[in-house]
């Protein structure tokens, strides 16, 4: 099988590796079908993430086919679809019995990061019964591609991490892909402002449900959120120190009578949290 390599700080190749194998009783093989990149990649790949060494492959994101279980999966057989987690869990560690599973004692954020990753033929999946979800055989995969990681982030880490409320003004920072995953399930409350350098996404932003769009490339975006009468909560939704930036001014046009502001932060394993996790400041 081929697989995404990295070889360190820009350089990745794809190169042929051996065939996943079983390792363990509770470990399936899937074969992927559809896998997608996260920004977490992109840190991996300009050598932000030291954790994760040279010679890994990459990804932790997709959607496949079982082509083999170890004898102490119960839930999957082959032939089975699924949608692989981006958060790998055994399912009964302190962490995983209070659902918060990327702290899983075992295992937690690992595809892509200390074991091999899902942009390749085939993955291994260790815990495969709690790290799995099957799917019908009609699902559109490129749209269930994005519950492994992308949408479930900027949900939990922007939205419910945020305690949006219907009624609030939301801004986001950042039109990528999880500022718009935040931006759509935001709608389940109240509309949202989205903050960009780039038209193209603002554009896609205003497809998407986005009521003012504020270009951010003059430095006065938090001047105008003030003439907006401020927000609600604000989502730094990128990442990178460029734009925390503009998170820093979000909190400062935050309502006072709120604390929401909510870095959903992708660079996360600098603090030597999983990627995906997200962070509130008060």
């Amino acid at each position: 099988m081929h697989g995404l390599v990295n070889h360190g700080p820009g350089r990745s190749a794809w190169e042929e590796r051996p065939q996943r194998v079983l390792q363990d009783p509770t470990d399936a093989i899937v074969r992927i079908t559809t896998s997608t990149i996260c920004g977490t990649d992109l840190h991996i790949l300009k050598g932000d993430v030291p954790s994760v060494t040279e010679g890994r492959i990459l990804g932790h994101e997709g959607v496949g086919e079982m082509t083999q279980v170890g004898r102490a999966v119960s839930t999957f057989h082959p032939g089975d679809r699924v949608l692989i987690s981006c958060i790998t869990s055994c399912g009964r560690c302190d962490f995983c019995r209070k659902q918060m599973y990327s702290h899983c004692r075992h295992a937690g954020w690992i595809l892509g990061s200390t074991i091999d990753g899902t942009q390749a033929g085939h993955v291994r999946i260790p815990y495969a019964d709690t790290s799995l979800y099957g799917i019908p055989p009609d699902a559109d995969e490129e749209a269930l591609v994005m519950l492994s990681d992308i949408l479930p982030t900027g949900f939990e880490c922007g939205v419910l991490n945020g305690q949006v409320h219907p009624g609030d003004t939301v801004a986001i920072v950042g039109a990528g892909p999880v500022g718009l995953a935040a931006l759509l399930t935001a709608q389940f409350y109240s509309p949202g402002v989205m903050v960009d350098l780039d038209d193209n996404r603002l554009e896609v932003a205003k497809r998407l449900g986005a009521t003012t769009l504020i270009n951010s490339t003059d430095g006065e975006a938090a001047q105008r959120v003030m003439d907006l009468h401020g927000v609600d909560v604000a989502i730094e939704a990128v990442g990178v120190p460029a734009t925390f930036g503009e998170y820093e001014h979000c909190r400062s046009i935050s309502r006072c009578n709120r604390r929401q502001a909510v870095r959903t932060q992708l660079f996360a394993c600098a603090q030597r949290t999983p990627a995906g996790i997200g962070y509130a400041d008060a």
